[in-house]
């Protein structure tokens, strides 16, 4: 993987931002270190030292993103059960993992392409 002005370099086979975000790849150097947890960014790259915390400034934003996810989340389940009726306890096991996977994924997409955009801009 070769690291250039905006993140790693687009060849074959190498990943795109989603896979990124799935992976958590540095932008400098492409490896699994971006997130110390599911959501949560590491302080630094363990491989090449790049300092995360400095790049992602765009936490305030995080909230709005979760409830938009929230307010889709909540409209297709009133729109499933409109339409299926499926019993309580059926809904509660569907939408129970697919809201924690919804907004883990849209969490560390947001916080991959923030980091990503950063990266980018602060590179001469």
């Amino acid at each position: 993987m070769i690291a250039g002005p905006s993140g790693p370099r687009e060849q074959k086979g190498q990943p795109g931002l989603v896979s990124a975000a799935l992976s958590g790849l540095c932008p400098r150097c492409g490896a699994k270190t971006l997130f110390s947890e599911p959501a949560a960014l590491a302080e630094a790259c363990g491989s090449c030292g790049l300092d995360f915390h400095a790049l992602e400034r765009g936490g305030r934003f995080v909230g709005v993103l979760t409830m938009l996810v929230a307010l889709v989340l909540i409209l297709a389940a009133l729109g499933i059960d409109e339409w299926l009726r499926p019993p309580l306890w059926a809904s509660f096991l569907f939408w129970a993992p697919v809201t924690v996977g919804s907004v883990l994924f849209a969490l560390r997409f947001w916080k991959t392409m923030w980091v990503y955009h950063q990266y980018e801009e602060s590179q001469p």
